[in-house]
């Protein structure tokens, strides 16, 4: 059977790690010739390296997404070196604890530049490559925070509903143009920053018991869980799928 991506170009943020990194393998192992960003240079070559050994291709593409000249960049590196970008996937983000009492201004502005604004100007520079050529996918990671409420994450919770708002708004804005936009909504994944999260915790197994706790499925979910559904969005398995919010949170939004 032919790989879903053979010969596809897909550039990934936020894949020195956790989901990203995830994605990164999955696509790679999947035929995919993939551009690995992340802040953090050396966790993008570290990806690469793992790709690499299971013969796949990819290319770090260190970068701020937040800065237009580095999503510039990014997406005509990839163009140069891989080839014409077909997927992009947004899934570099950041998020912090607090309500609107105790969350600062200045750490509402960092999450909204990482979260939404980055995720709004590397599309802006992807469409600019996927428009003229009629096709494209571009698959954002949002969260069940995007679709409700979650207690003591105000900002982040802002966050994610922005990402959610953004892909339906270029879904319908760019479905003429035979691209398509979606987004994953993770529940709370095993990654690092779940990890470091813990580990800042007074108590690391009380917190993550009550992380468990609220999981119908009584355990949090896996990145290699949250990659096959950015994969199955940005596949032809669903190309009928535009403007969609697939929710993988073990039935906690059920």
């Amino acid at each position: 059977m032919k790989p879903r991506f053979s010969r596809k170009i897909v550039l990934v943020t936020g894949a020195g790690s956790g989901i990203g990194r995830a994605a990164a393998l999955a696509f790679a192992a999947e035929g995919a010739r993939v551009g690995v960003n992340d802040l953090d240079v050396e966790s993008a070559v570290h990806t690469c390296t793992l790709i690499k050994k299971a013969r796949g291709r990819a290319l770090p593409v260190p970068g701020d997404i937040a800065v237009p000249e580095d999503c510039a960049r990014m997406v005509a590196e990839v163009g140069r070196l891989l080839g014409p970008l077909d997927i992009l996937v947004n899934n570099a983000g950041i998020g912090v604890s607090g309500t609107v009492l105790n969350t600062s201004p200045e750490q509402l502005e960092s999450i909204l530049r990482v979260n939404v604004t980055g995720t709004w100007l590397l599309s802006r520079a992807a469409l600019d490559v996927m428009v003229p050529r009629k096709r494209g996918v571009i698959v954002n990671t949002a969260s069940v925070a995007g679709l409700r409420g979650i207690a003591d994450s105000a900002a982040y919770t802002v966050s994610k509903h922005a990402v959610v708002g953004l892909t339906r708004a270029m879904a319908v804005d760019h479905v003429k143009d035979g691209i398509r936009v979606n987004c994953i909504c993770p529940g709370t994944t095993m990654t690092p920053w779940i990890g470091k999260r813990l580990k800042e915790a007074p108590d690391p197994k009380a917190a993550m018991a009550a992380l468990v706790a609220r999981q119908p499925m009584g355990r949090l979910g896996s990145a290699a869980e949250m990659a096959a559904g950015i994969l199955y969005l940005a596949s032809d398995e669903a190309a009928f799928a535009t403007g969609t919010a697939l929710v993988v949170d073990g039935g906690y939004c059920a």
